[in-house]
């Protein structure tokens, strides 16, 4: 639900401000609204810490050494000690490790000519001796060529011959002649090892003082926030007097008001309205607060609006249980959810995927389906076999009746979501119109249904059929916009039967999705298990059953990562463009965000 909000707006002498907001700052309850945000010299120099401060948190964390690497202390314990010689370190640190690559490249690649004097082959040069040095493959190599040249083979590898020719020369592979010895770059490799060994121990010690950078990060933030925050007030009185506005959840009235008459500060109080464009907080429930990521993926209602996450929790969860339909799956997301929770970036995510995947072990258990295979025929399951999914239901393919069913019901719902909240907003006689589509799909819906199950008898149906047709085509035709003319009204009403005709159906065929998607998953995985059937046999040679093991784990690991993906954005999209357009959802409102440390 969409929680009340109340509307202070404050009244200070110019200067006074600074003093409010950071009491205001200390409650944390208050959102400030922000007309402007500045660029001045100050929120630049705030900017640019924050930004300092974030790479050299990134850069510590990115940081590997080795384990075991005893730590180096700095000189100098304070935080502005730690910023400065972080940065310095962590350059340091990069060129380190790029020279000892280099250096190791390099000694590599000079190993293979062995120990010589380069001063030595310049003066063979000098004298008509010159020294060609060469590299060609094992292949391409010819031992006939020491009979023509006064060739000596260095060394020889997988990768190539190196070989030396000393005067006329014209074999192929030259290279040029090395400058250095490797010894000599062995040296130098093992200063700049050891160079690196102590800059990996400065970063032990950053990566512990990283609880320290990330308290400045945040502090500064928080500076900025509040310079922000005080830049939105509003000069009157020939600059003497500043106004400001902020909004705090109405139940928090007395805390915040307790906070504000310390500082003796006059505002005024009055209850929020949509014309004041409040910020939105959402308040739920555990359950259904697990899936306002989702909402603000789309984007937060207005003030006048509805919160359609309550909604979104229920139908996501059914909508992704029913294209993952495997209960052994639903298993598979619950263990990862909880390996989820160990994960620092991640553990506010495993709370919905452990809720998915046992909305997908129950669905999956339904449709007796695990791992593809169906658990209906195992005699385990024989006592309670009838609570599974009949695998026709009226000739047709359970899930698939099952989804078109769900599908109907959803955007039932929306409809009567839509209604209630024009009725709310605009009045009852302002919103016939909407009323006299709800009646006729609502009502047709149910009245049909009642009739399929034999509890209303075709007579009665026949007259309930009539009355909701005349009461719909009042609204829809007649009394759909009570300040328009109303022949005006037929030929709007005639346009919006053509649209929500042609628009209802292919609404209501989306949600087969649901049902192609499950039985996509559940064909892969049959074809992996039939292929790693057919290679294990009868199981009697016990070296088939790893190529067996290995197919299964590895077929249902991709199976289970599509199938995922799938089931996330699809039922993502039914509730996005389905639910929200026959519900009238609009993402008109801002995040709630109170001014805080």
């Amino acid at each position: 639900m969409i929680t009340p909000m109340t509307k202070y707006s404050f009244v200070l002498l110019n200067g006074e401000q600074n003093g409010l907001l950071e009491k205001i700052q200390e409650v944390g309850l208050v959102d400030i609204t922000r007309s402007s945000k500045p660029m001045d010299d100050n929120s630049h120099a705030l900017a640019g810490e924050i930004d300092l401060l974030d790479g050299l948190i990134q850069g510590i964390r990115k940081a590997e050494v080795p384990e075991g690497t005893q730590p180096v202390v700095f000189q100098g314990e304070g935080a502005d000690d730690i910023v400065r010689l972080a940065g310095g370190t962590l350059m340091l640190f990069a060129e380190s490790q790029d020279k000892v690559k280099t250096l190791e490249k390099q000694v590599r690649d000079l190993k293979v000519w062995g120990s010589f004097d380069s001063a030595i082959v310049s003066k063979l040069a000098e004298a008509g001796v010159p020294m060609h040095f060469h590299i060609v493959s094992p292949k391409s190599f010819q031992e006939t060529w020491a009979q023509e040249y006064a060739l000596s083979v260095i060394s020889r590898n997988k990768d190539g011959v190196y070989f030396v020719v000393a005067g006329e020369d014209a074999l192929p592979g030259e290279v040029s002649v090395p400058k250095e010895d490797w010894r000599e770059l062995e040296a130098r490799l093992r200063g700049e090892t050891a160079a690196l060994k102590d800059l990996e121990g400065e970063i032990v010690t950053l990566k512990e003082r990283l609880p320290e950078l990330e308290q400045m990060r945040a502090q500064a933030y928080a500076k900025l926030d509040l310079y922000l925050a005080g830049t939105t007030a509003v000069p009157a009185a020939e600059d003497t007097i500043v106004t400001l506005v902020g909004y705090s959840p109405a139940e928090n009235s007395e805390a915040v008001e307790a906070a504000l008459d310390a500082t003796g500060s006059y505002y005024l109080k009055e209850a929020a309205v949509v014309e004041d464009n409040p910020p939105i907080k959402l308040k739920n429930n555990w359950f259904v607060r697990q899936f306002e990521v989702l909402t603000d993926m789309y984007g937060r209602p207005g003030y006048d609006g509805f919160d359609p996450t309550p909604f979104i929790s229920v139908f996501f969860l059914l909508f992704f249980a029913f294209c993952m339909g495997d209960c052994g799956y639903g298993l598979i997301l619950v263990i990862i959810g909880l390996l989820l929770k160990k994960v620092d970036s991640f553990k506010d995510m495993a709370p919905l995927v452990v809720i998915l995947g046992i909305g997908t072990t129950v669905i999956g258990f339904l449709f007796h389906t695990f791992f593809s295979l169906d658990i209906s025929t195992w005699s385990i399951f024989a006592p309670i076999k009838g609570i599974f999914l009949p695998a026709k239901i009226a000739g047709y393919d359970g899930p698939m009746v099952l989804s078109i069913v769900v599908g109907i019901i959803h955007l039932c719902l929306a409809m009567c979501v839509k209604t209630y909240e024009q009725t709310k907003n605009k009045g009852f006689v302002n919103s016939l119109g909407t009323w006299g589509w709800t009646l006729l799909i609502v009502g047709g819906v149910i009245v049909g249904s009642l009739a399929l199950v034999g509890v209303l008898d075709k007579e009665l149906t026949k007259w309930i059929v009539i009355v909701l047709g005349v009461l719909s085509a009042l609204g829809i035709f007649v009394f759909n916009d009570m300040k328009r003319n109303k022949l005006a009204n037929v030929g709007m009403g005639l346009w919006d039967t053509y649209n929500t005709a042609t628009g209802l159906l292919g609404d209501v065929l989306s949600y087969l999705r649901l049902y192609a998607l499950g039985l996509a998953g559940s064909m892969l995985g049959m074809a992996f298990n039939n292929i790693g059937q057919m290679v294990l046999g009868d199981g009697s040679n016990a070296v088939l059953w790893i190529p067996f093991v290995l197919i299964v784990v590895i077929g249902h690991t991709l199976n289970i990562a599509m199938a995922a993906l799938g089931a996330f954005v699809h039922p993502l999209r039914l509730n996005f463009l389905e639910f929200f357009k026959n519900s009238g959802y609009e993402a008109t409102g801002r995040n709630f965000n109170p001014l805080s440390k």
